[in-house]
C-alpha cells in the first residue's frame, strides 16, 4: 500500500515470479500480499508460484507500472523503497531508500 498503491486504489493485479533461485516444487495457487497487514495490501490473488516458496525469498514483479514510485508515501511511517535500474546484469540506483531519518526530520515535534 505505501510502495506501490495500484492494487488498493484500482484493482491492478500482477503475475509475480520467484527470482535468485530454481524451484524444483511443483506449483501452488497462493496470494501475494504487502508488508501492512491490512485489507487492500493484496499484490496478487490465485497467482502460481512454487509450493516451496518460503517467506524471504525473492519475488519480482513484472510489469509493475510506472506510476509506483509517484504514487509511493510512507504509509505508517513506512519509508519509500529505492529504483534501481538493472540493464545487461549490471544494477544503478537512481533513488535511493527513504530512511526513518528521512521522515523524521520533517517532524518540528512540540
Amino acid at each position: 500500500m505505501s510502495d506501490n498503491p495500484r492494487p488498493a486504489l484500482y484493482g491492478v493485479r500482477y503475475a509475480p515470479r520467484l527470482v535468485g533461485r530454481r524451484s524444483t516444487a511443483g506449483d501452488e495457487s497462493v496470494t501475494v500480499v504487502g508488508r501492512h497487514c491490512e485489507a487492500g495490501d493484496v499484490l496478487a490473488e490465485d497467482v502460481r508460484l512454487p509450493a516451496d516458496t518460503h517467506p524471504g525469498d525473492l519475488l519480482a514483479v513484472p510489469v509493475a507500472g510506472a506510476y509506483h514510485l509517484s504514487m509511493a508515501s510512507s504509509y505508517n511511517l513506512v519509508g519509500r523503497p529505492p529504483v534501481v535500474a538493472v540493464l545487461d546484469g549490471q544494477a544503478r540506483l537512481l533513488v535511493r531508500r527513504e530512511t526513518t531519518e528521512d521522515l523524521r526530520a520533517r517532524d518540528v515535534g512540540l
